[in-house]
């Protein structure tokens, strides 16, 4: 089985349709930057273009690198002049992941959104795992699609559904997956915060429920319970 989900030509769609002028001013993983307090060099897989590693580097990171199959280098030079960051300023590494062999390790190693498009997830983990430094952090994120979310998709985007390897996204799987990386520690959480979105598209369709659908997950934030049906994504940090 071919371990891939996605392919270039997906991810040139996507990233046509998407909005990415802004660095956000805050994130769902704030409460875990003051772990990384002190590192200095971060890499995000799967990071075009740019967004979480300009948020890091606006964060106190002087050394931020992205690797993607992807990239696309003017639009993350426009993303730098956007947000007044130094021209290449952000390391950029087009390569497929599993094909790349890195002469440095780093840091900070993350990625969000990306771990589920794979079949095997214990594979793109301990990928994950050999870019750390001594003293590393890890942090990955990923969707959750096993609740109401999920039911979202489900509903309105189911191509972009099959896309996503929702065994990934199952707890206890990723426990296990974890108990076997020789680690010093390790946690996997839910995110607090609830949410649903529909990703961005051409066509009317799209364009007349997205609004529907953020009008929903704002209803939805009157509940912040950590929790499968309603968490939006999950949350997994470890140190080296």
């Amino acid at each position: 089985m071919n371990n891939e989900l996605t392919d270039r030509n997906y991810w040139a769609t996507y990233w046509a349709n998407y909005q990415y002028e802004k660095v956000p001013s805050n994130t769902i993983y704030d409460y875990l930057m003051p772990s990384l307090k002190g590192k200095s060099s971060f890499i995000e897989i799967g990071g075009f273009p740019g967004i979480n590693a300009a948020y890091f580097y606006k964060n106190g990171f002087p050394d931020v690198t992205l690797l993607d199959f992807y990239i696309d280098r003017s639009i993350v030079s426009t993303f730098e002049q956007l947000n007044n960051l130094p021209q290449n300023k952000i390391h950029c590494i087009e390569s497929d992941f599993f094909k790349f062999e890195s002469d440095r390790t780093y840091d900070v190693v993350f990625s969000l959104g990306f771990i589920e498009h794979f079949e095997d997830t214990q594979a793109v983990i301990e990928r994950h795992v050999k870019l750390l430094s001594d003293n590393g952090r890890l942090l990955i994120i990923l969707p959750n699609f096993r609740g109401i979310n999920g039911c979202i998709q489900w509903l309105f985007d189911r191509k972009n559904l099959r896309l996503h390897n929702l065994e990934s996204m199952k707890i206890d799987k990723l426990k296990a997956i974890m108990a076997q990386i020789p680690l010093s520690k390790w946690t996997i959480d839910y995110s607090r915060k609830p949410m649903v979105w529909l990703e961005p598209k051409p066509g009317i369709r799209y364009k007349l429920w997205r609004p529907v659908i953020r009008l929903f997950s704002h209803f939805l934030k009157l509940f912040p319970i950590k929790c499968r049906l309603l968490s939006p994504y999950i949350m997994i940090y470890a140190e080296r």
